[in-house]
């Protein structure tokens, strides 16, 4: 196992896990995500895949009748099964976050780890990656999502990310007017179109971008 897949195995301490109906994961870290978890909530038809799922929620329309007693129906259409889920988790778990004291620095009030929102329908993985942003900025979730081949991160400002070198890396912009980096092999800038972030490549065991607002990182579990 890589020295990356081990940072993100040992940063997992995740509220809970939501699984969309995408494909289901099959490399080791997600499926770390998954069992490690202490709860597991399914997107409408994921019930099928992690029958274990505490709870499944959606419209309804793909769940089994074996598992109707565990559905939290909502029937509006102006969110994804994914966003749904999302705001189910936010408002059952969120209250359940330690109090910070005043001098302690500010935490996210949920962390969410999503599987399966990729593979099958891409029009479906396009829109599941860009909601990720959504509940960072709208929600403040501290989410990533992990597929078979590497981690979403949503980030804003200076951050720095663990890494080895040779990991392929890509940056999406969000809005930002100015970015730089720092152990990467090509400089990075404000990006004004997705596909000019992509395909760089990690020097050291870390890099950092400096940025002036949002942004989303996406790095390989391998070279």
């Amino acid at each position: 196992m890589r020295r990356f897949d081990a940072a993100v195995l040992a940063d997992m301490r995740f509220d809970a896990v939501i699984l969309a109906n995408g494909d289901f994961p099959t490399h080791a870290v997600p499926l770390s995500v998954l069992h490690s978890a202490p709860h597991v909530i399914a997107c409408d038809g994921a019930i099928r895949h992690y029958p274990q799922a505490e709870a499944v929620v959606g419209d309804g329309d793909s769940v089994p009748p074996a598992y109707r007693d565990r559905l939290v129906q909502v029937d509006e259409q102006e969110d994804n099964d994914l966003t749904k889920a999302t705001r189910y988790c936010l408002k059952r778990f969120a209250s359940q976050q330690p109090v910070q004291s005043v001098d302690a620095s500010p935490q996210p009030p949920l962390r969410i780890a999503y599987l399966g929102c990729t593979g099958k329908r891409e029009d479906h993985a396009l829109g599941n990656i860009a909601l990720l942003m959504r509940y960072y900025r709208d929600m403040g979730i501290g989410g990533r999502m992990f597929t078979d081949y590497g981690v979403f991160t949503p980030a804003h400002g200076d951050c720095t990310f663990e890494a080895f070198p040779g990991q392929q890396v890509s940056i999406f912009n969000f809005g930002c007017t100015c970015i730089s980096s720092e152990g990467l092999k090509w400089a990075s800038y404000a990006y004004r179109e997705l596909w000019q972030g992509t395909l760089n490549e990690a020097l050291a065991d870390r890099f950092t971008l400096c940025a002036d607002g949002d942004y989303l990182v996406y790095q390989t579990y391998s070279k």
